[in-house]
């Protein structure tokens, strides 16, 4: 559990990182666009790529802070308890289940774009396809293995009545 916490946040403050690049990126490309009418495949990729990573390598980092979108109508006024209950039953019957389609699912979308060399279709795109399609079942490991050890601490928090990290 503190093994996978650590790995996710971690990965979560580098990612973090990346959204300064991609304002960056984004504001160079949106002066060359409109003060000198330059434009570039490659920089308009590099934004969705970064986005892409950002969003995919830091959705368990979300999970682990607790940050990610929820529907708060009656979780919020729930016990612990009942809160490790929900947190407990949403990860293991959708969560996990979830997680592991899109990694398996993945992996020979990445696989084939590896083998292909599989480049921007467009003139002037990035290169190497394959490396920002592996974010893909990378995210969707650490998302798993933050369900995992979010269900331990729910186990945790039912039996004992208080929290892991209390």
């Amino acid at each position: 559990m503190t093994l996978i916490d650590d790995l996710n946040n971690a990965i979560g403050k580098a990612i973090s990182w990346l959204t300064i690049l991609l304002v960056m990126v984004i504001v160079v490309d949106v002066i060359l666009r409109y003060t000198f009418s330059i434009t570039s495949a490659a920089s308009f990729e590099m934004e969705w790529h970064l986005f892409a990573a950002i969003f995919l390598l830091g959705a368990a980092f979300t999970l682990k802070e607790d940050k990610h979108v929820r529907v708060d109508v009656f979780y919020h006024r729930f016990s612990e308890k009942k809160q490790a209950w929900v947190n407990l039953i949403g990860t293991a019957v959708m969560l996990l289940p979830f997680c592991g389609v899109a990694f398996w699912e993945s992996l020979s979308f990445v696989q084939s774009s590896f083998m292909l060399k599989e480049t921007s279709p467009q003139p002037g795109g990035l290169p190497a396809r394959w490396i920002i399609k592996s974010t893909i079942p990378i995210g969707f490991l650490l998302l798993g293995l933050q369900g995992i050890s979010l269900i331990i601490k729910s186990i945790f928090t039912i039996t004992y009545g208080r929290k892991a990290d209390d």
